[in-house]
């Protein structure tokens, strides 16, 4: 009688490679790794998304006159902007949080709240860059910017008007 030799059958053949569960791990575990790196590289694109569009929208500041800001309240809405015109000679009325004026520009006036204390050189008939937004029909403030020199005038000579008409 011949005897064939035993085989054990729990352990690895070593010409088949790795067992199924070893190798179904090792997969799984790549696999892992892959998800990982995706979901990480999504995640640091986002964060540069997220900073240059924050970046641009704060670097891109635009003025609007108190006119076309009238104009475009609507589309506006509650949106923070600058808002550039003349004080209007007689509209400053102190406040027990700051300042109320008027700004003046082409044939529009705007009423403007602003909260903290005005520059010193604040005064009726300058141009002056109020930041703030829409609060119904009046401009709410939390800063006033006044140039005080020509440079501006110089460099945009029809932008601001007075309210007598001379351009400033």
């Amino acid at each position: 009688m011949t005897t064939v030799p035993a085989t054990n059958s729990g352990a690895p053949n070593s010409d088949a490679g790795p067992p199924d569960s070893a190798r179904s791990t090792d997969e799984s575990g790549r696999a892992n790794h892959t998800v990982r790196y995706v979901v990480a590289g999504l995640v640091l694109v986002g964060i540069l998304v997220f900073l240059v569009v924050k970046g641009l929208g704060s670097a891109l500041d635009f003025y609007l006159p108190a006119d076309q800001a009238v104009a475009q309240q609507a589309t506006l809405g509650s949106k923070t902007f600058n808002l550039e015109g003349v004080v209007q000679p007689g509209s400053i009325r102190s406040t027990p949080d700051g300042v109320d004026f008027v700004v003046t520009s082409g044939s529009a006036h705007l009423d403007v709240h602003n909260i903290g204390s005005p520059p010193q050189l604040f005064q009726a008939n300058i141009p002056v860059i109020a930041v703030g937004h829409f609060a119904g029909n009046l401009f709410a403030s939390d800063q006033i910017l006044v140039k005080h020199s020509s440079n501006y005038i110089a460099q945009h000579p029809t932008r601001v008007t007075a309210p007598n008409g001379s351009k400033r």
